[in-house]
């Protein structure tokens, strides 16, 4: 991610004890604590893994909610288990079913607004898998965890202009899951140590388009005015980087080898996407080189977002950016003022997508690197003058505030949405500067 304020300027402890949950966070997990000694932000726990996750969403654009079906698959992750408890906040919970072939068991469950606690069926061993039918209604505006300086809302789906009443306005449906958000519409374990698969079905309004993570394997159109799309994505990756989006866009395609890269743009900016987005494919070819890995993932889609709640995201193959990214030709004569941050998230895919920080502890491992990945393009693209003044003015951001004061790994902090600083992405990219004058390149790359 990268935070809309740099951009415009320059886990839960669980008992491990077989059948037996905690249901509440540890003492130390209390925000605002005045000594940092009493607070230590361990990894998350696991009692259970993700899978897989299946969704099937329609949405009530009147009511700002989304009406989802959901199977997912979880396991043990080792020691045996008869419970299992989901992140799932502000939600209306229909029902709760274990699957069985085509055939469906009510389950008990306890639900508090925040997490759903169910009582499974029997006691599942290490390895054995088991998938739960969820019906729920989803309301992100009786969400009420809140945002901070780099993201400054936190409830996970985001309706836009949704009743139309805006003229000359877009409706668009878009999410945002970093850092604990995606279990605002649908539920989770909402933790950075987790990883599934998945696959989303979209029934929206036929004027629209849609956009997920993975590839889009068939749409169709209904007779009510509406069309069905499915998406799938068969690697791993974190709940906080599910993403959809819906909204009156214009989709231009370009492609790096045999992937597609899509840039998805309000109409009036169709003729400049590739202006703006169009060094993508170069950036890709350049990461793969540079890291001697290549692009990991089946697709890469470019998404923007009117009153977007930071700069931009890494949703995995399908990246969100602030609207202010499109610009027309009489901007773009003198800078793409994007294209830093259009790095950045790319770079997101190999660290932060690939490799995923195990807690927000960690997170300058997401974020210093893909900081760094602003300098490597600079320096590639148009000289070690040019990425040298861009590093300078990222030093500059640190040093404002009370960044020099912060380490930066930091276990003791209050709330996770504080890790989203100068310290985690500026800091850090300086380092990986240092480090690499300091090796030399053969040793540092």
């Amino acid at each position: 991610m990268k935070k809309r304020f740099l951009w415009l300027s320059t886990a839960f402890i669980f008992a491990s004890v077989a059948h037996a949950q905690v249901m509440t966070s540890p003492p130390s997990y209390s925000e605002n604590k005045t000594n940092k000694l009493d607070i230590y932000r361990a990894e998350a726990e696991r009692i259970n893994n993700l899978v897989h996750t299946k969704l099937d969403l329609k949405f009530d654009y009147q009511k700002e909610e989304v009406h989802g079906e959901e199977w997912v698959t979880l396991k043990p992750h080792f020691y045996a288990a008869n419970k299992l408890t989901l992140d799932a906040k502000a939600m209306i919970i229909h029902e709760v079913a274990l699957v069985q072939g085509s055939t469906k068991k009510k389950l008990n469950y306890k639900y508090d607004d925040l997490q759903l606690n169910i009582d499974l069926d029997k006691t599942y061993q290490k390895d054995q898998e088991y998938t739960l039918y969820i019906k729920y209604t989803a309301r992100p505006n009786e969400v009420k965890q809140e945002g901070s300086a780099a993201i400054n809302d936190a409830k996970g789906v985001y309706f836009i202009n949704s009743k139309g009443d805006k003229p000359n306005y877009p409706t668009q449906i878009w999410t945002q899951g970093e850092t604990e958000s995606s279990s605002c519409w649908f539920p989770t374990i909402d933790k950075t140590n987790q990883k599934t698969s998945q696959e989303i079905t979209l029934t929206y309004p036929d004027k629209y388009v849609s956009l997920s993570n993975g590839t889009m394997k068939s749409t169709k159109k209904n007779t009510d005015g509406t069309k069905t799309d499915y998406w799938k994505f068969d690697k791993k990756h974190a709940p906080y980087l599910f993403f959809f989006g819906i909204g009156d866009y214009a989709v231009i395609n370009d492609k790096w080898k045999n992937i597609n890269v899509d840039y998805y743009v309000e109409p009036e900016y169709k003729e400049y996407a590739k202006q703006i987005f169009g060094n993508t494919p170069e950036m890709i070819q350049f990461f793969s080189d540079k890291l001697n890995y290549p692009f990991p993932w089946d697709k890469y889609a470019q998404m923007t977002a009117r009153e977007y709640v930071s700069g931009a995201m890494e949703n995995t193959t399908a990246t969100l950016f602030h609207d202010g990214v499109q610009q027309k030709p009489g901007q773009l004569i003198d800078e793409n003022t994007a294209e830093y941050v259009i790095a950045h998230e790319l770079f997101h895919h190999w660290f932060g997508d690939l490799v995923t920080a195990e807690s927000w502890t960690n997170l300058t491992v997401n974020e210093s690197f893909a900081n760094y990945s602003e300098y490597l393009w600079f320096e590639h693209k148009y000289g070690k003058e040019k990425a040298d003044e861009h590093r300078y003015s990222e030093i500059a951001g640190y040093k404002q505030g009370d960044g020099p004061t912060k380490n930066l790994v930091r276990p003791h902090y209050n709330s996770r949405e504080d890790m989203f600083d100068g310290v985690s992405y500026n800091k850090g990219g300086a380092i990986l500067h240092m480090l690499r004058n300091f090796l030399g390149d053969d040793a540092f790359f």
